[in-house]
C-alpha cells in the first residue's frame, strides 16, 4: 500500500473512532446519570442527536439505558471497519457476521478504555485540583463514582487516602485482558481493524 492510502486510511480511522468516542460517550453518561446540563454533556448530545434522532424511533430505551446510542456505536464501529477493510483491497462481502461480531469487541474495548482513562484523569486531578467545580472535571469524576462506589464500600477508611482508584484499574485491566484480547484472538480479529485493542 502506497503512502497515499495508509494516511487515508489513518484518516478514516482517526476521525472515525473520534465520532465513536462521542456516540460511546453518549449512552455512558446516560448510564452513569451524569449531569445533562454540563456545557460537555450538552456538545456530546447536540453532536450525536442528527444520527441518534431517527434511529430513537426504531430502538427505544429500556430500564433507563440509552441502546439506540449503543447500536449506533456498533454501527459506527462495524462503519469503520468495513471502509478500512476496504481501502486496504480487501472484499467484505461475505464476512459481515464477523464484521458485527468483531465491531461488538471494539466497542467494548472502547467502553473499557473510556473508564480506564476517566480514572487516570481523575486521579491526576484530584493530586493536582481537588474539589474543583470544572465542567471536565465533573464530568469524569460522574463518570468514575458508579465504578469506584463498590470498591470503596468494601475497603476501609484510610485515613484520607482513597486507594480505590488501584483497585479498579486491575479490575479493568483484568477484563481487558481476560476477556476483550482473548475474544479478539478467538474471533481472529485484526488489530488494525480496532486501534483500541
Amino acid at each position: 500500500m502506497n503512502g497515499f492510502g495508509t494516511a487515508t486510511i489513518y484518516i478514516v480511522q482517526t476521525l472515525g473512532s473520534l465520532y465513536l468516542l462521542i456516540v460511546l460517550l453518549r449512552f455512558i453518561l446516560q448510564l452513569v446519570r451524569a449531569d445533562f446540563y454540563n456545557p460537555l454533556s450538552q456538545f456530546v448530545v447536540k453532536a450525536t442527536q442528527p444520527l441518534l434522532k431517527p434511529l430513537r424511533r426504531i430502538i427505544p430505551g429500556f430500564g433507563g439505558l440509552d441502546l439506540a446510542s449503543l447500536v449506533l456505536a456498533v454501527l459506527l464501529q462495524l462503519l469503520l471497519m468495513v471502509a478500512v477493510l476496504t481501502l486496504m483491497g480487501y472484499g467484505v462481502g461475505g464476512y459481515l457476521l464477523q464484521l458485527l461480531v468483531w465491531s461488538i469487541i471494539g466497542v467494548t474495548a472502547l467502553f473499557l478504555k473510556v473508564f480506564f482513562f476517566a480514572l487516570i484523569v481523575s486521579v491526576i486531578l484530584s493530586w493536582v485540583a481537588p474539589g474543583s467545580y470544572n465542567p471536565a472535571a465533573q464530568l469524569v469524576n460522574q463518570i468514575c463514582d458508579p465504578l469506584l462506589a463498590p470498591i470503596r464500600r468494601i475497603l476501609p477508611n484510610l485515613g484520607g487516602l482513597d486507594i480505590s482508584p488501584i483497585f479498579a484499574f486491575i479490575a479493568l485491566n483484568l477484563i481487558d485482558m481476560l476477556v476483550i484480547n482473548n475474544l479478539a484472538a478467538m474471533t481472529g480479529m485484526p488489530k488494525i481493524l480496532s486501534p483500541f485493542l
